[in-house]
C-alpha cells in the first residue's frame, strides 16, 4: 500500500507505523471479508439492491448514520468548527429530524407498495418513462459529483503522512489515496451489493463513533480536562449554539438579504435544512434504498427517525472536536499549523496520537469514506441496471445478467468518482480556503430541489400531467437554483452576473427549497390542461388502502 510505503521511510518510527500499519490492513481484511461472504447469496438484483427486504432495522439505522457520516462529515465537520468556534452547523440537524418524520410518513408507504427498487421506478408509475428517466439521471449525475468530492478528503491523511516526512501537498499524493480507498470499497460492494453495505457501515459507524469519543477524550486531557477548556472560551454561556443571522438595526430588505447569504442559521435549520433532508433522504436512491432493506415500513420509519434523532449529538460532537483543536493548538499545541481548514484534524491524527492509536483513527475517517461511497456504488449500479439496463439495453436480462451489469455498473462509477476526487483535490490545493463542507454538500443543492418538487407533485396529487413536460419543469428547477442562488462555476460561469445588484448572495442550504417550489409550480401549470386522469385515479387508490 503507497501509504504503508510511506510511513516505512523513516527508520526511527518504523515500528511504530508497523503497529499503525497492521491496525490499518487488519480493518481493510475484515471489511472486504465482509463484503465477500456477503456476496455470496446475490443471485439476483433484488438480493444485490435490496437485500430480500430481511435486513433488521438496527442494521438499517447504523447503515444510515454511517451512510451520512462520510469523511466530509469525519474532516469537515470539525473544520467548521475549527474555524468559527461555534456550534452553528450543528444548527442543520433541527431540519434533519423534521425531514426524516414528513419523509417517514409521506414517501415509505408508497415505496414499498409499488415494490420498487430504484425509487424512480415510482415517477414511471406516476408521469411516465421520460420523467423517471430524467430524474434517475439526475441521481446518476449529481451522486458520482456529490461523492467523488468528498473522496478528495480520502487523500488528506495520505498527504499528513507525507507531510511527516517534510514532503509537500502534492496532487499524486492525493490520487493515489483516492484510488486505493475507492478500489477497495468498489471491490466489497462488486460483490456484496446492499448487504455489503450495510454489514460492513455497522462496523463503520461503531469505529467512526468510537473514534470521535476517543479524539474528545484525547484533547479534553490534553488541555487539562473539560472545566480548564470550558474556562478557556469564557464558559458554557459564551458558546455559540444558536445564529439568527437577522440584523433588526437593518431595514428590511437588507436584514433578508443578510439572513439569507448566511448558511448556519436558525432559519436555514428549520426551513431550508428541512427541504435538504427530505431531498437527500426521500428522494435519493442511495439513502432511500437502504431504508427499503427493512421487512416493512414501520421498522423503516423508525430507523430513519431514530437516525435523525441521532443527527444532533454527532454533529456536536464533531463539531466539539474542532473547537478542542482550536483550543489545542492555541494552548499546548503550539500554534496553529499553516494548512488548509480541511486538514487539520487530518494533521491532529498523524502528528500528535500516539502509536496504535493513530492507526485505529485513520481507520476510522477510511470508515466514514468507505461507507458512504459504498452506499453510493452499490445505489447508483441499481438505479442504473433498472432504468436503463433493463428497460433499454437488455429487457430479457437473466438474473445472472443482471446482476453481472449491476458490478460492472460499480466498478465504473468507481472510477469516475476517482477522477471527480481528484479534481476536487486538484481544485483545493489551488484555494486553500474552500472548505469541503459546503462544497460538497453544495452540489446536492444545484439538482435535488427539481428531484423533491417532482416527487412531491406525485406524492401530494393525483394529476398524471405531460410527462415530458416534467422534464422541462425539472430543469427550470435547476436553473432556478443556478440563478436566484447566484452560483459562480470557477472557471466556467458566473450565475451571478445576470441577476440585480440588489440580489442577496443565498447561502447553500437554501438551494433545495428554491428548486423544489420553482419544479413544482411549474409542473402544476403544465399539468393543468394535460393529464391522463385514469393514473393519478389509480394512485390516490394506492394511497389509500
Amino acid at each position: 500500500m503507497f501509504a504503508l510505503s510511506l510511513l516505512l521511510a523513516n527508520n526511527s518510527t518504523l515500528c511504530g507505523y508497523w503497529i499503525d500499519g497492521c491496525v490499518i490492513l487488519l480493518y481493510f481484511g475484515l471489511i472486504v471479508a465482509i463484503g465477500l461472504r456477503a456476496g455470496r447469496s446475490n443471485v439476483t438484483l433484488k438480493e444485490f439492491s435490496l437485500g430480500g427486504r430481511a435486513i433488521p432495522w438496527w442494521a438499517v439505522l447504523a447503515s444510515i448514520i454511517a451512510a451520512e457520516t462520510s469523511a466530509a462529515t469525519f474532516l469537515g465537520t470539525p473544520a467548521e468548527g475549527f474555524k468559527t468556534h461555534a456550534f452553528f452547523y450543528g444548527q442543520l440537524a433541527i431540519g434533519t429530524v423534521i425531514a426524516r418524520v414528513v419523509i417517514a410518513f409521506t414517501f415509505i408507504g408508497p415505496y414499498y407498495r409499488y415494490g420498487v427498487e430504484s425509487i424512480y421506478e415510482f415517477l414511471m408509475v406516476r408521469f411516465g418513462p421520460y420523467t423517471k428517466n430524467a430524474a434517475s439521471g439526475i441521481f446518476l449525475f449529481t451522486r458520482v459529483l456529490g461523492i467523488g468530492v468528498r473522496l478528495y478528503l480520502g487523500g488528506v491523511i495520505l498527504v499528513e503522512m507525507q507531510s511527516y516526512f517534510g514532503a509537500k501537498p502534492a496532487l499524486e499524493s492525493y490520487f493515489w489515496g483516492i484510488l486505493v480507498i475507492t478500489l477497495i470499497t468498489t471491490v466489497y460492494t462488486m460483490a456484496g451489493g446492499i448487504k455489503a453495505v450495510i454489514w460492513t457501515d455497522l462496523i463503520q459507524a461503531t469505529l467512526m463513533l468510537g473514534s470521535v469519543g476517543i479524539l474528545i477524550f484525547f484533547l479534553l486531557h490534553n488541555l487539562g480536562g473539560l472545566q480548564p477548556a470550558l474556562a478557556s472560551v469564557g464558559g458554557w454561556d459564551h458558546l455559540q449554539w444558536i445564529q439568527v443571522g437577522w440584523d433588526s438595526s437593518l431595514p428590511f430588505g437588507r436584514a433578508l438579504a443578510g439572513m439569507l447569504s448566511e448558511p448556519y442559521t436558525i432559519f436555514a435549520a428549520v426551513i431550508g435544512s428541512t427541504f435538504f433532508t427530505m431531498a437527500t433522504h426521500g428522494t435519493d436512491q442511495d439513502m432511500v434504498q437502504r431504508l427499503l432493506t427493512a421487512p416493512n415500513p414501520a421498522k423503516s420509519r423508525f430507523s430513519l427517525i431514530l437516525s435523525g434523532l441521532a443527527d444532533i449529538p454527532i454533529a456536536l460532537a464533531f463539531l466539539s472536536v474542532g473547537i478542542l483543536l482550536y483550543l489545542f493548538y492555541r494552548g499546548p499545541g503550539g500554534g496553529v499549523p499553516n494548512i488548509p481548514d480541511n486538514n487539520i484534524l487530518a494533521h491532529f491524527i498523524v502528528f500528535n496520537l500516539p502509536i496504535g492509536l493513530r492507526g485505529l483513527i485513520i481507520a476510522g475517517v477510511l470508515a466514514t469514506m468507505m461507507g458512504s461511497t459504498s452506499a453510493a456504488l452499490n445505489a447508483l449500479a441499481t438505479s442504473f441496471t433498472s432504468d436503463f439496463y433493463l428497460p433499454y439495453v437488455n429487457p430479457g436480462a437473466t438474473d445472472l445478467e443482471s446482476v453481472r451489469a449491476a458490478r460492472i455498473a460499480t466498478l465504473i462509477f468507481g472510477l469516475f468518482m476517482v477522477v471527480v476526487g481528484t479534481l476536487a483535490a486538484y481544485s483545493v490545493l489551488h484555494d486553500p480556503r474552500l472548505t469541503i463542507i459546503p462544497l460538497a454538500i453544495g452540489i446536492l443543492g444545484y439538482t435535488y430541489g427539481s428531484l423533491l418538487g417532482i416527487f412531491l407533485l406525485g406524492m401530494l396529487t393525483s394529476r398524471l400531467g405531460s410527462d415530458r413536460m416534467n422534464v422541462a419543469a425539472m430543469m427550470g428547477g435547476i436553473l432556478a437554483v443556478f440563478f436566484l442562488g447566484k452560483v459562480h462555476l470557477p472557471g466556467l460561469i458566473d450565475f451571478g452576473k445576470w441577476m440585480p445588484a440588489w440580489w442577496p448572495d443565498i447561502a447553500w442550504p437554501w438551494y433545495v427549497l428554491i428548486g423544489c417550489t420553482t419544479t413544482f409550480l411549474l409542473s402544476l401549470v403544465f399539468s393543468v390542461a394535460l393529464f391522463h386522469p385514469h393514473r393519478g385515479q389509480e394512485f390516490s387508490a394506492a394511497l389509500t388502502k
